[in-house]
């Protein structure tokens, strides 16, 4: 990458942490907002047992233990096919469980109460950010980068994993808000905080080459 599009690129990233931690003061300050339950009310309008199912179905990679399978379970899939730089990056994508327990402490913004949402799933911890999402963003996120950089990987498992991934990263917000488990600005805080932890990551696993087993073969220029 050159450094024009290297410093746009971190200056992005400078501009999505600022409204992260301004959302951040918001909501600790305000908790309640109307916007919140405006969108919490128009996504849960419409109501049956097959969204509720659809909904569940979305959201359940993020719950644990399935988070954790999820995350050793692919690890240990590209660590058997020799793909061991890219299983130990997999590993560290379950580190935004801990910056989401974090922020959570810090922000301490309650659950939305089934007094003013329907809940089809009561949740512990806060409230903001959105866990799942944030985790999505990292895991899922990270696993389309891997599908776009290991290119011995089949074209019938590459793009399923890509479409797949790319469907749960931008149906995570709609799934938590329709469950009654976050608000709106939880899942907007989510996906913030998720991009820089998601660059993070992806600078560091490309920022060397792996060995000729796989890629990526890190830029030079």
């Amino acid at each position: 990458m050159n450094q024009r599009r290297q410093r746009i690129l971190l200056f992005v990233l400078l501009l999505i942490t600022v409204g992260f931690v301004a959302l951040s003061v918001v909501v600790h300050i305000y908790p309640d907002l109307s916007i919140d339950l405006r969108f919490s009310r128009d996504i849960q309008e419409h109501q049956n047992e097959t969204i509720d199912g659809l909904m569940y179905a979305i959201s359940t990679p993020g719950y644990m233990p399935e988070s954790v399978i999820m995350v050793l379970g692919t690890a240990l899939i590209l660590f058997l096919f020799k793909y061991k730089k890219a299983a130990g990056f997999v590993l560290l994508t379950s580190l935004s469980g801990l910056v989401s327990t974090i922020v959570k402490a810090i922000v301490n913004r309650p659950r939305p109460s089934d007094t003013l949402v329907r809940i089809v799933k009561k949740t512990a911890q806060q409230s903001f950010p959105s866990g799942h999402v944030l985790f999505y963003v990292v895991f899922f996120g990270f696993l389309i980068l891997l599908m776009l950089q290991l290119e011995k990987v089949p074209k019938w498992i590459r793009y399923p994993v890509i479409v797949v991934s790319t469907f749960l990263i931008f149906t995570i917000p709609i799934s938590r808000i329709y469950l009654g488990a976050h608000w709106f600005t939880d899942v907007v805080g989510g996906f913030l905080l998720g991009l820089p932890c998601l660059y993070v990551l992806a600078y560091y696993y490309l920022r060397k080459p792996a060995d000729r087993q796989e890629a990526p073969v890190a830029e030079t220029k």
